[in-house]
């Protein structure tokens, strides 16, 4: 299923795979380290599409190493000081995962996806319409879709295995799952990591409208920022400059996919159907041109 310009799956001799997530392939590396393959895989409704994105898993991986280099001051994150060459000396393999590849602290996971909301869109608009609330906070009467929220708010989810469906939970229900220092602290920073990213994403013509994060600990309990952020995978891309309340913004990330899907007669399980050769360059374009405004210089 791989390709010239995109990679479906990695396929690395000298190392254990652990697993494969729905974009990401992870190996062991040793005791305390892991190797993160971002593939072009692309998931969407939580099932992984036939069709890979060319391109995808090395702009999320630039993305995302953007910004736990701009964040750091917030939160530590997972990357680990190793050398992609010192750990799969084969230059063919080398080649095959270089730029879509970090070296990681391995690190205890959490149960949990943390997401922030600074607009009214996707999931929370159709939980707003039917409800009036998000994930039971409740908002105003009268927003309509796309309204920048008063205030940001914090909605987060439990984490699911592949094709299965991540659900919303409350934040009470982080604390039993975490207890409460963890919990109040992944809230906290999460919030402090969209708003901060807001506000740089804007001053360059893209609004953030909502992200998750994930987090993970180490054996002393310390927090650690892990998997990705910030990216048109983890989070809705819109350009500023046609952004209007009352509609679904263009979006520089996968709700390009999500909306040619909902044309589809699909139940939004797996598999996934293929996607059209025009739709994939297409979104593959629209993650390019985000990391090409984000991360200049």
């Amino acid at each position: 299923m791989n390709s010239p310009n995109a990679l479906f799956e990695s396929s690395l001799s000298n190392l254990s795979l652990l697993s494969r997530g729905k974009v990401r392939d992870i190996y062991a590396v040793d005791n305390g380290h892991l190797l993160i393959v971002t593939t072009d895989r692309l998931s969407a409704f939580d099932v992984v599409l036939p069709d890979p994105i060319p391109g995808k898993g090395r702009v999320l991986t630039n993305v995302s190493n953007f910004w736990f280099n701009k964040m750091q001051h917030i939160i530590a994150n997972h990357l680990a000081d190793i050398k992609l060459e010192d750990i799969i000396p084969n230059p063919e393999e080398h080649s095959q995962v270089s730029e879509r590849s970090i070296i990681v602290k391995r690190l205890n996971p959490l149960p949990v996806e943390a997401i922030v909301r600074g607009y009214l869109i996707g999931s929370g608009w159709k939980d707003y319409q039917q409800t009036g609330a998000i994930c039971g906070i409740t908002l105003e009467k009268g927003l309509k879709q796309a309204q920048q929220l008063a205030e940001v708010i914090y909605t987060p989810s439990s984490k699911a295995a592949v094709g299965n469906h991540d659900e919303n939970i409350t934040f009470e229900q982080t604390i039993d799952l975490l207890g409460e220092k963890i919990a109040e602290q992944i809230k906290q920073v999460s919030i402090d990591l969209y708003t901060k990213a807001a506000e740089f994403a804007k001053q360059r013509g893209i609004i953030i409208a909502d992200t998750k994060f994930e987090f993970g600990l180490d054996d002393n309990g310390k927090l650690y920022l892990i998997d990705e952020a910030l990216t048109p995978d983890s989070s809705r891309f819109w350009p500023a400059e046609h952004y209007q309340v009352g509609i679904s913004p263009p979006s520089f990330d996968k709700q390009y996919i999500r909306d040619y899907l909902e044309t589809l007669d699909w139940n939004k399980t797996a598999p996934g159907p293929s996607l059209p050769k025009e739709v994939t360059e297409v979104c593959a374009a629209k993650y390019a041109e985000a990391e090409r405004i984000l991360t200049r210089s």
